[in-house]
């Protein structure tokens, strides 16, 4: 309130209103949440897929220092001597820079004749976090972080990491059905299981993508051109079968997402603002999806 004097002698008063706070006049709108607003979900920070680059990279190198080269191979056959015991064995031997296959045996490799007849089923595990050589774990640990940090970031730790190691189960069952005789190693089954999960992820959460068709041919162009790299000599295609089916129906049942509407009607119970209609978590696409894999995988 301020006064004033007027021309003609008076005095003026003049009063000042400021609204209530709290009046309608002052009260903001409800938040307005965007379809498809990806921030909606919890983002985790990476740690379990570097630990298990970190984990195969340590795993090879002593592998390698107990595959001693110098020590058990010909006199001066040995690729990069300079390496001293970390030398790898002789390019006709193992084209892929690496150990004998007797160390990779003797270290865990997949053997069907020591699981079935000697009991030593941990090999079906165990094999996943060796690797043929220098090239093998190379590429293998390219792809994983290209595949995995992004799926970690999404999904968590704990979902991601029991989709690894399952998928790399699930290959190195396929893989001892079909073959008998050799050894196998590699993570290549577990990077498959991710490129499968990946796939059933968008399957079951299609109705939140917005390019979904783009996001689907990028998909079978990666998993086509990684499955026609089996057909070279010595690449065990049936892990990477059976690593990809694994991870496509564990995908459905532990990849699955709620609905944006849900999630915005969650947050909004907190406010002064609700929806009027109850929103459904999943739809029911989703239910029949995640039943049906479930059911797949409990029969493989």
């Amino acid at each position: 309130m301020s006064g004033g004097r007027n021309p003609h002698g008076g005095t003026t008063v003049e009063v000042k209103v400021h609204p209530r706070r709290g009046s309608p006049s002052s009260s903001s709108n409800p938040p307005v949440t965007r379809d498809r607003d990806f921030r909606l979900f919890k983002q985790w920070v990476p740690w379990l897929i570097p630990t298990f680059v970190f984990a195969n990279v340590v795993v090879f190198i002593f592998t390698m220092y107990v595959n001693d080269c110098p020590e058990n191979a010909f006199h001066g056959t040995c690729v990069a001597p300079f390496l001293g015991r970390f030398s790898f064995q002789p390019l006709k031997e193992n084209p892929l820079f690496g150990p004998s296959s007797f160390t990779l045996q003797k270290m865990g490799a997949l053997e069907v004749d020591k699981v079935v007849h000697e009991h030593e089923g941990w090999r079906l595990v165990s094999c996943i976090w060796l690797h043929g050589g220098a090239i093998h774990v190379l590429a293998n640990m390219l792809s994983l972080l290209f595949i995995g940090i992004r799926l970690e970031q999404e999904f968590g730790f704990v979902r991601i990491g029991f989709l690894y190691v399952i998928s790399g189960f699930g290959g190195s069952l396929l893989s001892s059905l079909f073959i008998q005789t050799g050894i196998s190693v590699g993570a290549s089954g577990a990077l498959f299981g991710l490129l499968g999960g990946m796939l059933s992820e968008l399957f079951i959460n299609w109705t939140i993508y917005a390019n979904k068709m783009a996001a689907l041919l990028t998909l079978i162009i990666i998993v086509v051109i990684n499955l026609a790299v089996g057909v070279l000599p010595h690449v065990d295609n049936f892990a990477h079968l059976g690593g990809f089916g694994s991870g496509f129906f564990l995908g459905f049942v532990v990849l699955i997402r709620p609905q944006f509407k849900w999630i915005s009607q969650q947050q909004s119970k907190s406010g002064s603002h609700a929806f009027s209609v109850k929103q459904n978590k999943y739809l029911p696409y989703q239910y029949v999806l995640w039943v049906l894999s479930f059911l797949l995988l409990i029969a493989g």
